[in-house]
């Protein structure tokens, strides 16, 4: 996993679902202020939804105190409007199949289910500055306190 420090390569681009309407962005765009990105693995599952709904239901804190708010997963961004609608989500989400971000942040891990061994994007989160510069991260995100271990890191980086 990329280390805080270190930027990230941003030259990508990646769909994003905001206010129910789907756009494809450069990543770099979404970096006009410091920026959170909370990666999870699909919607619809329990311990995705706690983390992705933790995000939207503080969504304006973290505004307030001077952030981007996103959540990403693989989930394509139909997914993401149907998702959306149901969980009245309040944040943008960003839809990346390719794992662009994953590549990016060197975030791509081996895990095993059901006896099968892939690799997928970790769950974790990440604090990016405008220029890519990761400010802080979370490497193994605890989905029922999601929100609060983010606000703790922003806090401890004030």
């Amino acid at each position: 996993m990329i280390e805080t420090g270190k930027k990230m390569d941003t030259s990508f681009s990646i769909k994003v679902v905001e206010d129910g309407e789907e756009k494809e962005v450069e990543f770099s765009e979404l970096l006009d202020k410091p920026t959170i990105v909370s990666v999870y693995m699909s919607n619809n599952s329990s311990s995705c939804d706690r983390q992705a709904l933790s995000v939207s239901e503080n969504a304006e804190w973290f505004r307030k105190q001077g952030y981007n708010i996103y959540t990403l997963s693989k989930d394509s961004c139909r997914s993401h409007k149907n998702y959306t609608k149901k969980h009245n989500i309040k944040h943008t989400l960003i839809s990346d199949p390719d794992q662009k971000f994953a590549k990016a942040t060197d975030s791509i891990i081996e895990k095993n289910m059901f006896g099968r061994t892939f690799h997928d994007p970790s769950r974790s989160a990440f604090v990016i500055d405008t220029d890519g510069t990761i400010l802080a991260s979370i490497k193994k995100v605890r989905t029922k306190e999601h929100a609060e271990e983010l606000k703790d890191l922003i806090r401890d980086l004030k």
